[in-house]
């Protein structure tokens, strides 16, 4: 009988005990839960304020590559009366192998869309300078062969350069 009164005493005791334990717990993992989140949104609110410069760079220097492999401003800048068409021909694309090569890093910072667009572009002007070239022959000006490099690029029904450029703008405006 005795203990029938003193288990009719701590059984209640004992429910309660533990029913503010499992209450406490559950309270307790949903603060950590909580602070855990708030921890990985300020992290990822300080990766993104650093990221973003670096980023924004990286749109920039691949427009400025897509600038640079026009056509139109590779002739310009690498003219030469003086060059064979061979010559001309390979330092046409060393140069835009060159430029490529030295923004091949910026694909980190872009979507694998646009990287393909700025690839794109540079293989369709390479196309078109190796093209160019086998129109003419051997004894042709290096002028020829910038004058017909310009004209395929012109009469191309998709400006791939332009294409690749609207996509990083597109990128861009798409993250701010």
């Amino acid at each position: 009988m005795v203990i029938l009164e003193i288990i009719k005493y701590i059984l209640p005791s004992i429910v309660v005990f533990f029913t503010a334990y499992y209450l406490l717990k559950q309270q307790t993992d949903r603060e950590i839960a909580l602070k855990d989140k708030d921890l990985q949104q300020e992290k990822i609110k300080k990766n993104n304020e650093l990221l973003l410069p670096i980023r924004l760079q990286a749109y920039e220097r691949l427009i400025l590559f897509l600038e640079r492999i026009h056509p139109y401003q590779l002739i310009i800048r690498n003219s030469n009366p003086n060059l064979s068409l061979f010559n001309f021909q390979t330092l046409l694309i060393k140069s835009i192998r060159d430029e490529y090569e030295h923004n091949l890093s910026q694909q980190l910072y872009v979507s694998d869309k646009s990287w393909q667009k700025v690839q794109n572009a540079k293989e369709e002007c390479i196309k078109q300078v190796n093209f160019a070239a086998t129109k003419l022959d051997s004894n042709a000006k290096s002028s020829d062969l910038g004058g017909l490099v310009i004209e395929g690029f012109a009469a191309l029904q998709v400006n791939p350069i332009q294409e690749a450029i609207a996509e990083l703008k597109k990128e861009v405006h798409k993250g701010l």
